[in-house]
């Protein structure tokens, strides 16, 4: 059972996912500045991984307060959040846990609640997201595993498991681990995803550790695969969904989806309702992240580029709505027309 992230009484726990699949080492954060870069580093990522570790991180701040003055506090908790909130600013599930995070602090507050209540309180609420992330994850197994033929194969872009999320499932490979728990036989191609290689380096490294057949290809390898007729459907996850069911994934996701949608062969997104961002109404206002352009000349000490060359390296783009065939949540299927489907779904 795969759990990237931790609370411990020495700080927030990370399995550090930059050395895998070679090396397995858990760090130990002490503070919310060290969470916050443990987010924008990378040691933790994915958009529901990155929503838990928010909240561990918020929590922690509120821990190490000192002090007993309740305005104090919401200075310091003000600021935490704002440190945490500039980390990764794709991933809608940052922005969602903050936000509960505070409307916990308000709660506690205008209840009149101590400094050291409000403190356990926070630790509670950011524990209890990291078992609703879990929860979550398990129903978006169970409903997407049932769309899963039986023999079938899965293609999925970037890793969308167990280490992406609270742990445990995961969405994309939670959906294909649903389908196996299901009974059914099921096969993965896994995209190495460049530059940041989380298809070679993390999707295939969980896939094995499950026993579920894994083959891994190049990114550019995927529209041959399907041509073939080898891939009966493609499952991914998303840093952000629009109202109108655009999903920003890691770059190189809008080009399965053409792909997919040329060769006929369905296209899934799994994620929680989390990553829905009601709020942004197409994938046009979904902020893009840009990396380091080292991930990209360079893959860790060796240079593959020539010093000087110009590069981009964004990490997301987005897939317009009308390439993909369903959107899985916790909640159920999101059908087209996404925007009046996914809005039911946040008012049930």
């Amino acid at each position: 059972m795969i759990i990237p992230v931790k609370w411990s009484d020495e700080g927030v726990l990370m399995l550090d996912q930059r050395l895998l699949p070679t090396e397995e080492k858990w760090l130990t954060l002490r503070s919310f500045t060290e969470v916050a870069d443990g987010i924008r580093d990378m040691v933790v990522r994915g958009a529901p991984a990155i929503g838990v570790s928010a909240a561990y991180g918020i929590a922690l701040g509120a821990k190490n307060f000192v002090g007993t003055n309740i305005a104090d506090l919401e200075d310091e908790l003000d600021y935490v959040c704002e440190v945490i909130g500039k980390t990764r600013p794709t991933a809608v599930n940052l922005f969602w846990a903050i936000e509960r995070m505070k409307r916990t602090f308000q709660k506690a507050k205008l209840e009149g609640k101590s400094v050291s209540e409000i403190k356990q309180i926070l630790i509670e609420d950011a524990k209890a997201i990291h078992e609703e992330d879990i929860e979550s994850q398990r129903l978006i197994a169970k409903f997407g595993g049932e769309l899963i033929e039986n023999d079938s194969t899965v293609l999925t872009h970037c890793n969308a498991g167990a280490l992406a999320t609270g742990g445990v499932w995961g969405t994309a490979l939670g959906v294909i681990r649903g389908a196996v728990d299901q009974g059914k036989t099921v096969s993965v191609i896994a995209d190495e995803t460049r530059p940041y290689l989380q298809g070679a380096r993390l999707t295939a490294w969980e896939l094995l550790q499950d026993d579920i057949p894994v083959t891994l290809i190049t990114d550019s390898m995927s529209g041959h695969m399907m041509q073939k007729g080898k891939v009966h459907a493609v499952v991914v996850g998303s840093d952000r969904i629009a109202a109108n069911g655009d999903v920003a994934n890691k770059i190189g996701t809008y080009m399965v989806a053409v792909l997919a949608k040329q060769h006929k062969v369905p296209f899934y997104v799994a994620a929680p309702l989390s990553t829905v961002d009601l709020n942004c109404p197409t994938g046009e206002e979904i902020p893009i992240e840009e990396r380091n352009i080292r991930e990209i000349t360079h893959v860790q000490h060796i240079q593959l580029a020539p010093e000087g060359v110009s590069v981009n390296n964004y990490a997301f783009d987005v897939t317009p709505n009308e390439f993909v065939t369903a959107i899985i949540t916790e909640k159920g299927v999101a059908r087209k027309p996404f925007t009046e489907s996914l809005r039911k779904m946040f008012e049930e």
